[in-house]
């Protein structure tokens, strides 16, 4: 799977190709089934399928100062659409000059021109362009003229709404990651690096792996049954607070995790801990010994959603 840049030349055997274009953040049944529609395409034709991504993402360009909100970062759209069968993932560098871009340049020259694209495939609601100059119906036009044959997918219903990233922002926001998983078909997870904490959770007696949240959307503050996934592929399943500590001075926002029967270091490791189960929200005890047996009885709990099999 290679990871190219707009503003790099393109390699001459993916000149040709099918585009999924979109943000694709989440990786939804929508988005799905855009770049599921590209890669048979491709396939069809004998071309190669490459799913092309914004990031920075334009809201974040346009509004620096909006709240975090991504579901996924670069490296896990990666692996997502390799997994669904692209050959390449070309991530658009949204900047001014990309989004000082007029509809018929960005498809004219971007697309036709310097990417060499013989056809792309969007969702129906999907834009671009300066102020949203392009839509669908605009992008089929000029890429008719460009001889680049653009088509789109519709969205996607489901329990009784259309499929969206805003939708299972909501979802994970009002402590729901079974509806997120449903709508992703995977758990919510987010990837980032181990850091040192005050080890608070070691003299507990329940050692965490911490990680900050970065430019991820916050799901409700509190305990989740999760699932760990290390750099060697292996899979660790643990319960996690995520949260500010309410028992602890200063406040610090944290989602840390407990990995069950596991004993190894991960400082500075990358892991990714997806969201299986949503089981109480963050609160403070009035001494640490109440607040050991609550963790115990979270420990518990969480072990027994695992066996039970109810996290799915």
């Amino acid at each position: 799977m290679q990871r190219l840049s707009h503003t790099d030349p393109i390699p001459d055997d993916l000149r040709g190709a099918i585009f999924a274009l979109g943000n694709f953040d989440g990786f939804h049944l929508g988005h799905q089934a855009v770049v599921g529609r590209a890669v048979a395409r491709a396939a069809h034709e004998g071309r190669k399928a490459i799913v092309a991504t914004f990031d920075p993402h334009p809201v974040r360009h346009f509004r620096p100062d909006a709240k975090p909100f991504r579901l996924t970062d670069l490296d896990q759209r990666e692996a997502l659409f390799a997994a669904a069968g692209a050959d390449a993932m070309m991530v658009f560098r949204f900047g001014e000059e990309l989004a000082g871009t007029s509809a018929e340049d960005f498809v004219r020259q971007l697309l036709g021109e310097q990417l060499g694209a013989a056809g792309v495939v969007t969702g129906e609601d999907f834009t671009f362009g300066k102020a949203r100059g392009g839509n669908a119906a605009v992008l089929r036009e000029l890429g008719a003229e460009a001889g680049i044959g653009a088509e789109t997918v519709s969205a996607i219903e489901f329990s009784e709404g259309v499929v969206s990233s805003s939708r299972i922002r909501e979802a994970l926001q009002s402590g729901d990651p079974h509806t997120a998983t449903r709508l992703m078909t995977r758990p919510f997870a987010v990837r980032g690096e181990v850091v040192h904490g005050d080890k608070r959770g070691r003299e507990l007696g329940w050692p965490t792996a911490n990680m900050e949240m970065g430019h991820y959307v916050r799901p409700a503050y509190g305990i989740y049954v999760v699932r760990v996934t290390l750099p060697d592929g292996s899979e660790h399943d643990g319960v996690a607070n995520l949260g500010v500590r309410p028992m602890f001075d200063p406040p610090k926002e944290l989602l840390e995790t407990y990995l069950f029967d596991f004993d190894g270091d991960l400082y500075g490791q990358r892991i990714e801990v997806a969201l299986l189960h949503y089981i109480r929200p963050e609160a403070a005890f009035h001494d640490l010994d109440a607040l050991k047996r609550q963790i115990a009885e979270d420990e518990a709990e969480a072990r027994r959603l695992l066996a039970a099999g109810t996290t799915k």
